[in-house]
């Protein structure tokens, strides 16, 4: 397999992700009436549910695809995906939707975090941080596009007709993995599987200074895009009265993240991981601290453009850091590629979803909670960056 397709195959596998929570946006309102919530943010844990399994489920991929290979675990976790598919369609409550969501969660974690090790198979250090880049480039199409299928779609068929789309995808998406990417990590280099070798995975993961705080700013970067993620429908429809708008403003925020994405491929080569992430850490902190002491002293909603213009800015900044912090976790764990992936993913997503939950959860009609997330977590991921390096601030100087 050649190098774009190795690219675009593994940014289709983890955009899978991206697909199964940005096309059911749309649909939430009339999830929520059907499914009878009892109050507006309730619907919020559609999204909230599924990337809780998706949190949980990456620990158990990993240490696997270091016993087996890295194949027969996105098998079963397809198959995993595809029943919690199966469960939402036919789910008559709310609570039956959720256990459906949780396993479409944890099934597609498979892709998420085994992609992830068969990327540092055969990658390492900058050379890992640039095809992430360029993964997380074409990755960023599935977002830009998934709200306004899932809107086409709610035109002529309910929403029980996106999941039908959801498990169709998988099924085509599945049949190239299959047939076209070879197993990356060979005979020679796999580890017998225990429960006692996998502990010690994580107690190494967590006792390394540098891979744990890597992963906790990855998981306090992601606190406020996860509340984002759940309350965007809202804050667009409700919030701003751009429910008919919404798939286009959605769109153009996250062709942003993808455009950025492609630059960070180039600025990781001049400026290295560490100092990049540092500045864009600074800048999302800065301009997020600004803009709330703004809307408390204006002590009214922003404009919608105003608005926007702040997430343009922030959203690039995510971007800079997506790739460059998980690669700089990954960095000294190549050895137990496997179980370093399940951890970091697994911990920086048990970090970022209460935290996610907290602030969606939070919505009242405006951007105040959101922007409030921005803020304080990106100063965690300030610090988390300075305690992972153990270094004084003139090194991140660029």
């Amino acid at each position: 397999m050649g190098f774009l397709e190795f690219v675009t195959l593994t940014a289709v596998m983890q955009s899978m992700t991206a697909l199964t929570i940005d096309a059911m946006l749309p649909a939430l309102p009339e999830i929520g009436r059907d499914l009878s919530t009892s109050h507006p943010n309730d619907v919020q844990l559609v999204i909230l549910i599924m990337l809780l399994g998706f949190g949980l489920g990456q620990i158990l991929y990993g240490p696997v695809s270091d016993s087996i290979g890295r194949k027969p675990p996105i098998y079963v976790g397809f198959a995993i995906y595809v029943l919690g598919g199966l469960v939402c369609i036919f789910s008559q409550t709310l609570f039956i939707m959720l256990c459906g969501r949780f396993l479409q969660g944890v099934g597609i974690a498979s892709p998420r975090i085994v992609m992830n090790a068969v990327i540092r198979d055969r990658f390492k250090g900058a050379e890992m941080a640039r095809v992430m880049s360029f993964v997380m480039a074409v990755f960023i199409l599935i977002p830009v596009i998934a709200p306004s299928i899932g809107q086409l779609i709610l035109i002529f068929f309910n929403w029980q007709a996106i999941f039908w789309m959801f498990l169709l995808f998988s099924v085509l998406v599945l049949t190239w993995f299959s047939i076209r990417l070879p197993e990356t990590l060979l005979p020679l280099n796999r580890k017998v599987f225990s429960l006692h070798i996998t502990l010690e995975g994580v107690v190494e993961v967590i006792r390394t200074r540098t891979a744990l705080g890597y992963t906790l700013a990855t998981g306090f970067l992601f606190s406020p895009f996860v509340g984002y993620l759940s309350s965007a429908q809202q804050i667009f429809a409700d919030g701003y009265g751009k429910k008919d708008e919404f798939p286009l403003l959605f769109a153009s925020l996250a062709l942003t993240f993808g455009v950025a994405s492609l630059v960070n491929a180039r600025l990781v080569y001049r400026f290295g991981l560490r100092k990049l992430c540092f500045a864009s850490a600074a800048v999302i902190t800065g301009l997020s601290t600004i803009f709330l002491f703004g809307i408390l002293w204006m002590e009214k909603m922003p404009s919608l453009w105003l608005f926007m213009a702040f997430m343009m800015v922030v959203f690039p900044g995510i971007a800079f850091l997506f790739g460059n912090l998980n690669a700089l976790a990954m960095e000294p764990l190549g050895h137990i590629a496997g179980v370093g992936a399940a951890v970091i993913g697994s911990l920086s997503s048990l970090i970022s979803i209460p935290l996610g939950i907290l602030i969606a959860r939070a919505f009242n009609g405006t951007v105040l909670p959101l922007v409030t997330g921005f803020a304080i977590c990106g100063l965690a991921v300030l610090f988390s960056i300075i305690w992972a390096e153990k270094t004084s601030l003139s090194f991140y100087r660029i």
